[in-house]
C-alpha cells in the first residue's frame, strides 16, 4: 500500500500552535487514519527479555534484518532472573560477551544445607561442591548477575550494529499475506495512544513471556502442565546478618516455618527465595513485610535484617510446556517463557530461554538466506521441546525437595541431574542435523546431538594455547574439523579430499558459492570489536563453513606450505594437539573427542553453528579414494538439511 503524501509538513497540518482544541483532535485523528507504511524485516522478535535479545543479537551479527518489539518502556531494572550456568557462560565466551559479566558477577562454587526442628535448633547438615570434577566445563560455578545486566549487554551489542528495540510496542496479532508463501503481517499497537504499527516479516518469534500473545495466536500452541499450591516470596537486598554461609548457595529448612533458598548476588546483595506457609493468612496479605518476617523466623536464632530492599516479588510455582513451539507452516515460533515455565530455584529459566534463541537463531539465518530445507526449521521444536520437558520434570522434583527440606534427597537429585543443570547435559536426539552412523564411530566424548567437549590445543600460526571450542567466533558457520596424527602420512587423503570439495559437483562447494552470493548482498553487520576479532580470518574459504585441521605433529616438522591450498587459506584454524597438561581432563583433544585414532586414520567432526556436534566419520587414509569418499560423506550430511537456492543453483 502506498504511503499517504502530505503536501505540507506535519507541523503545518497541525497548525503552528494551539488553536481550537477540538480542531487539533480532529487533525490528529485524520493523520492517524492515513495509511501506515509497514516496516519490512526478515525476522520479527516479540519480547526484549534475555531470549528475545539473545536471538536478535545473533541475527543482527549474522546480517539478518531483525526488528524487536517490546511492550515495556524500559529494560528490566531490578529483580527477575539472576543465575548463569557453566554452559551459558561458555556461550557468552563464544559470543565474546562474557568479560563484563565475569567481572561483575558473583561466583558460587558450593551448596550448604541447614535444618531446624522443634527439637533441634538451626544447624548445618553439610556442604557439597556445586559442580564436581565429573562435569567437564571451563567454569565450574554459577555466575550470579542481574537479568538487567544481561539485557544491557545485548542491547549495547545491537546498538553497535544499528539495531534498536522498539519500546512501548505491544504485539496484537499476525496473519499471512498472499497465501502461505507471502510475508507475515505482524500487527502491533504503540504507545499510550495505541497507534497501529505493522511489520511485514518472513518469520515471527514470540519471546513474550509466560502469558505470550504470540503463543495464543498459534493454533494448538497451548500451555500444558500444572500449578502447585505453594506460594514463594523473593527478596533482593543487602543483608545485615551473622549467618555464616551467606556467600554460599544455601538451603535453610525450618520444619515449623518453611524453607529459604539463599543466593549470593552482585553489589553485596543476597536473594532470598522464601516459602510462604501462610496457614489461614489470605494470599493478598503476603506482602513484603510478611515475607521479611517469615525469613527472620526461618533463620532464627541468627539475626537477619536489611540495609535496603531492591526488589520484592511473589509467585506460585507452575510447570508447563507449550504443546507446540511453532506453527504448522514453520513461520511463527516460540522461545523462552512463552514455550515453557517452571520454578526459578534451579537457576534454569534464563539459561534455557537464551539457549532456545541460540538454537533457532542460526537456523533462521540460513532459512532467511534460502539455504535451509524445511527439515532444519523442523528440528527446532523437536530439539528444544525435549529440553523443556526434561527441565520441567527435573524442576518438579527439585522444587518439591526444596519445600520438603530433604537435604539428602535434594543432594542426590542434584548429583543425578548435575550435567543437565550445568547445561552440558542438554542433549538432542537423532534427526536431520544430528546424524548417528549405522556403524557407530562414537568412542570418545564427542557425540552427535551433544555439545563439543572443551579441549586445549595450540594454534599453529602464533603458538597460542587456545580452547578449541571457543577459538572460532560464532558467526553462523559450521565448523569442519579434520583430525589426524601425521599430516605427511595422510597427504594423499587431504589432496583428494580438497579436490573433491572444490569440484563443481560438490554440494559443499555449491553451498559455499551460494552463501558467498548471499553474504555479498546481505553482509554480517559489523561492530568496532571486529577490528580485534577479525572474522574475515574464518570466511576466507567459505561464509558457510570453517575448516579446521588438528594434528599431534610437532610444529618443527610441518610448515603451512605443506598443507593443501584449502587449509593454507584456513591457517588460523590449523591446530597442534600438544598441550594435554592444560586440558580440564589432562587429555589430548584427539583422545577426548574420539577415544582413539589409528596412525593412518582421519576423522571428521562436523560442528553446528551453535556448538553441538552434528556428525562424526572416520576413514583409513591408506585406502584408495578415501578422501573422495569423505567428501561425498560431507555432501550427504549437509544435503539432509541444506539446499542451494533456486536463483543460484
Amino acid at each position: 500500500m502506498a504511503p499517504a503524501v502530505l503536501e505540507k509538513p506535519v507541523e503545518d497540518h497541525l497548525g503552528n500552535g494551539p488553536t481550537d482544541p477540538a480542531e487539533c483532535v480532529d487533525r490528529l485523528t485524520l493523520l492517524r487514519s492515513m495509511p501506515e507504511v509497514p516496516v519490512e524485516c526478515q525476522v520479527c522478535v516479540v519480547g526484549a527479555g534475555p531470549a528475545g535479545l539473545m536471538l536478535a543479537c545473533n541475527l543482527a551479527r549474522f546480517g539478518v534484518k531483525v526488528e524487536v518489539v517490546d511492550d515495556r518502556a524500559d529494560p528490566t531494572p531490578v529483580g527477575r532472573a539472576d543465575g548463569l550456568q557453566p554452559k551459558t557462560i561458555e556461550t557468552f565466551r563464544q559470543m565474546r560477551l562474557a568479560d563484563p559479566l565475569l567481572q561483575r558477577g558473583v561466583r558460587v562454587y558450593d551448596i550448604s544445607f541447614w535444618r531446624s526442628t522443634p527439637e533441634e535448633p538451626l544447624h548445618r547438615l553439610g556442604r557439597e561442591v556445586h559442580y564436581p570434577p565429573v562435569i567437564d566445563v571451563l567454569d565450574p560455578f554459577i555466575l550470579l548477575v542481574h537479568q538487567g545486566m544481561v539485557e544491557s549487554l545485548f542491547i549495547e551489542d545491537l546498538r553497535k550494529r544499528g539495531v534498536e528495540v522498539r519500546r512501548n510496542t505491544a504485539f496484537d496479532s499476525y496473519s499471512v499475506c498472499d497465501g502461505q508463501g507471502g510475508p507475515l503481517q505482524v500487527n502491533c499497537r504503540t504507545n499510550v495512544t495505541q497507534d497501529r504499527k505493522t511489520f511485514l516479516s518472513q518469520y515471527l518469534v514470540g519471546c513474550d513471556g509466560a502469558h505470550s500473545k504470540v503463543r495464543r495466536s498459534i493454533p494448538d500452541a497451548r500451555p500444558v502442565g500444572m500449578s502447585q499450591a505453594s506460594v514463594w516470596g523473593v527478596l533482593d537486598g543487602e543483608l545485615i546478618t551473622d549467618f555464616p554461609d551467606i556467600w554460599s548457595k544455601t538451603l535453610v529448612y525450618s520444619q515449623e516455618y518453611g524453607s529459604i533458598l539463599i543466593i549470593p548476588r552482585e553489589r553485596n546483595m543476597t536473594r532470598f527465595y522464601i516459602e510462604l506457609k501462610s496457614g489461614k493468612v489470605d494470599r493478598n496479605q503476603l506482602g513484603q513485610d510478611f515475607v521479611m518476617q517469615r525469613a527472620m523466623d526461618i533463620m532464627a536464632p541468627f539475626e537477619v535484617g536489611w540495609k535496603y530492599i531492591e526488589w520484592f516479588g511473589r509467585y506460585q510455582i507452575g510447570q508447563r510446556v507449550a504443546s507446540r513451539f511453532c506453527d504448522p507452516h514453520l513461520r511463527a515460533f516460540l522461545a523462552g517463557d512463552a514455550s515453557h515455565t517452571h520454578s526459578p530455584k534451579a537457576a534454569q529459566g534464563m539459561n534455557t530461554s537464551m539457549h532456545d534463541a541460540w538454537n533457532i537463531g542460526w537456523k533462521l539465518n540460513l532459512a532467511a538466506r534460502g539455504l535451509a530445507k524445511q527439515a532444519l526449521l523442523q528440528s527446532y521444536e523437536g530439539e528444544r521441546r525435549k529440553i523443556a520437558l526434561d527441565l520441567v520434570n527435573f524442576d518438579y522434583e527439585h522444587a518439591n525437595q526444596i519445600a520438603a527440606g530433604d537435604a539428602v534427597a535434594l543432594a542426590e537429585n542434584f548429583k543425578t541431574n548435575v550435567r543437565f543443570i550445568s547445561g552440558i547435559g542438554a542433549e538432542y536426539s537423532e534427526n536431520a542435523i544430528n546424524m548417528v552412523e549405522p556403524e557407530s564411530w562414537v568412542m570418545g566424548e564427542a557425540k552427535p546431538g551433544c555439545l563439543l567437549p572443551p579441549a586445549k590445543v595450540t594454534r599453529y600460526l602464533d603458538s597460542n594455547p587456545v580452547d578449541i571450542q571457543l577459538d572460532i567466533p560464532m558467526i553462523g558457520q559450521f565448523r569442519i574439523y579434520l583430525l589426524m596424527w601425521d599430516v605427511h602420512q595422510t597427504r594423499i587423503f587431504l589432496d583428494t579430499f580438497c579436490e573433491a570439495i572444490a569440484s563443481s559437483d560438490s554440494l559443499v562447494s555449491q553451498l559455499s558459492a551460494a552463501a558467498s552470493v548471499s553474504y555479498a548482498k546481505q553482509p554480517r553487520l559489523p561492530a568496532p570489536e571486529d577490528l580485534y576479532i577479525r572474522p574475515e580470518r574464518y570466511t576466507a574459504v567459505s561464509h558457510l563453513f570453517t575448516f579446521g585441521l588438528i594434528t599431534t605433529m610437532p610444529k618443527s616438522e610441518i610448515e603451512i606450505t605443506d598443507l593443501p591450498a584449502l587449509f593454507q587459506d584456513s591457517r588460523w584454524t590449523f591446530y597442534l594437539d600438544d598441550c594435554p597438561q592444560l586440558d580440564t581432563r589432562g587429555s589430548l583433544c584427539t583422545n577426548k573427542w574420539l577415544g582413539s585414532l589409528g596412525p593412518g586414520e582421519v576423522a571428521i567432526v562436523n560442528v553446528r553453528p551453535d556448538g553441538y556436534v552434528g556428525s562424526i566419520g572416520r576413514w583409513d587414509s591408506s585406502v584408495d579414494d578415501s578422501g573422495e569418499e569423505a567428501a561425498k560423506w560431507l555432501d550427504m550430511y549437509y544435503g539432509r538439511f541444506l539446499q542451494v537456492p533456486a536463483a543460484t543453483s
